[in-house]
């Protein structure tokens, strides 16, 4: 694969992540640049590890992984996306501050969620000849750029929005595991 096709495919894989970082950086009260790194590092590192457990797994059962990791992404991005949007809702705007940093794991979960399809692309490159840390990098690299702007333009969209940011994100989350599913279902061809 060349550089610039690995380029695409870096870039392809960091939508998810981009859309998830907008809707966290959107429900945060004025995220700092510090706060979208640290998620944009998060979102990175995991992006960059999947598609190299796809890659070892396709090379031991690729048939396997294929046929559950949509419902694994769709599941985790739904709980996520409802548990954002309730947070919306059970709260009125003028009771609840908006907290200033996301939780350690809560992003771990969300950039697993939005992930799992790099696990996928993986395992298909199992059957590829390319360098697999170099495109693992690459999307990890491509994925920590889009997750730190996506944290950065939530925080513009975030007070124009108020609380329904909040369900807003929530409906994002949601939106891209439905997005996931379909295209695995063969829906979105």
């Amino acid at each position: 694969m060349n550089l610039s096709a690995t380029l695409i495919l870096a870039f392809g894989m960091s939508m998810d992540a981009f859309a998830a970082s907008i809707g966290k950086g959107a429900s945060l009260h004025q995220p700092r640049f510090r706060e979208a790194l640290r998620t944009g590092l998060i979102f990175g590192v995991i992006e960059a590890i999947t598609p190299l457990i796809g890659w070892a797994l396709g090379l031991l059962a690729s048939q396997y992984i294929m046929e559950w990791d949509h419902w694994v992404a769709f599941g985790l991005l739904f709980i996520l996306g409802m548990r954002m949007i309730v947070e919306g809702v059970r709260n009125r705007p003028d009771e609840v501050e908006k907290v200033k940093r996301h939780g350690f794991w809560l992003l771990v979960a969300t950039a697993i969620a939005t992930s799992l399809d790099a696990m996928a692309i993986g395992v298909g490159l199992a059957f590829l000849q390319v360098n697999i840390v170099h495109t693992a990098m690459a999307i990890g690299c491509a994925t920590m750029i889009m997750a730190t702007l996506g944290m950065m333009i939530g925080r513009f969209i975030g007070p124009l929005l108020g609380k329904r940011a909040e369900i807003l994100g929530g409906l994002v989350l949601i939106g891209i595991g439905v997005n996931i599913l379909l295209d695995h279902l063969g829906y979105l061809s």
